[in-house]
């Protein structure tokens, strides 16, 4: 109490001597800050209410970063420490994050590719560089696999196939769509793990037919396809672990929504300087 004393004094004094120094009067000067936090508290509200909307939109699968983004795209001029902030402080957050666990059946006789990206993940162009691999997802019926075609260069998943065995033509549906939606005419690099799947004859067949130079990981390293493990991460923390399938034909409608309409075309990514993969390969055809 006797410090918060001082303090009080101190202040008064301030106010007093700056008062003094510009001719105003006290009271004005109180009734000036008086208003200014109203305003500052009105602002607080409004911007609460636009992020209350945002997280409903994108379903509590934005934090700060992005919703401070998609503000400012709304016009909205404020930092991302106030969103967090204001987050926080009206109990907004972006849904709980949990592991999930990654497996691969590398134990064959296939021949193995060399590994020719060696963990960097950088592309100069779309149509370059694919990463692509396979994870599964619970329903009432048992597991989905999912296996998805990534490009490096703007991180959109352009093929992806799902169904109830893990078996090669899982991967050659994949490759096949990606090959489709992107005209490949030239040479690409295919880049994956070890997986049986990927080493298998008709994988091979497929890539040589399509001028594919494929590439695979190092054993038991799963750093080497980074990339895609960070794309199965963000599927099941954003929206499969906060989901129940009854059946896989309820988890494809679900998996085909996210990829499609939400991953390729609305979701910011951080390593795209907060545009949609979509978005960043427009601007590129731009530029």
């Amino acid at each position: 109490m006797k410090y918060q004393f001082i303090e009080d004094n101190r202040s008064s004094f301030k106010v007093e001597r700056m008062c003094r120094a510009f001719r105003i009067a006290k009271s004005g000067f109180y009734s000036w800050r008086k208003q200014k936090k109203r305003l500052r508290t009105e602002e607080n509200e409004r911007l609460v209410q636009k992020i209350r909307e945002i997280d409903r939109k994108k379903k509590g699968r934005y934090g700060s970063p992005r919703i401070a983004d998609e503000l400012k795209d709304l016009g909205y001029s404020c930092s991302e420490n106030r969103v967090a902030r204001l987050m926080k402080k009206n109990s907004i957050a972006a849904k709980m994050k949990k592991l999930f666990k990654v497996t691969t059946k590398s134990n064959h006789k296939y021949p193995i590719s060399p590994n020719l990206l060696g963990g960097k993940f950088e592309s100069i162009g779309p149509n370059k560089i694919f990463a692509s691999d396979i994870t599964y997802i619970w329903t009432g019926e048992g597991w989905l696999y999912l296996a998805v075609v990534l490009d490096v260069y703007s991180r959109s998943i352009v093929g992806w196939s799902m169904g109830p065995r893990l078996t090669s033509d899982l991967v050659t549906n994949a490759l096949l769509k990606a090959i489709w939606a992107r005209k490949i005419t030239s040479y690409c690099i295919f880049h994956s793990d070890q997986g049986v799947q990927y080493a298998s004859h008709a994988v091979r067949d497929l890539l040589r037919k399509y001028n594919f130079i494929q590439s695979m990981s190092g054993k038991g390293c799963c750093y080497d396809n980074a990339i895609v493990e960070t794309f199965f991460h963000t599927l099941k923390t954003e929206l499969v672990y906060f989901e129940y399938y009854p059946t896989r034909e309820s988890a494809k409608k679900s998996i085909f929504e996210y990829i499609e309409i939400f991953y390729n075309r609305e979701r910011k990514h951080s390593s795209l300087n907060y545009q949609t993969p979509e978005d960043f390969e427009n601007l590129g055809k731009v530029a």
